[in-house]
């Protein structure tokens, strides 16, 4: 019966750590932005199309829910590269 018992616990506890979500992958993508994948340590981001001299391009809609540190919504209506 205990080893029934240590089998379940330890699925139980597999189960709970697939859920649970990667602090690695969390860190790839600048929490400032929804709607794509900026990295937070790039020298600078711009939109596609536009005017800019990146190294980076991103194309939009993407909303703005920090600090803009890249610049990217222009018009400040928390919509980037629109």
């Amino acid at each position: 019966m205990s080893r029934m018992i240590s089998a379940v616990l330890s699925i139980a506890a597999l189960g709970a750590v697939a859920v649970i979500p990667s602090t690695a992958s969390a860190k790839r993508c600048d929490p400032a932005y929804k709607g794509a994948c900026l990295n937070p340590n790039a020298s600078d981001y711009d939109c596609a199309g536009g005017g800019g001299n990146g190294p980076y391009y991103v194309r939009g809609p993407i909303r703005v829910v920090g600090y803009d540190h890249f610049r990217l919504d222009a018009d400040g209506d928390g919509i980037a590269c629109e």
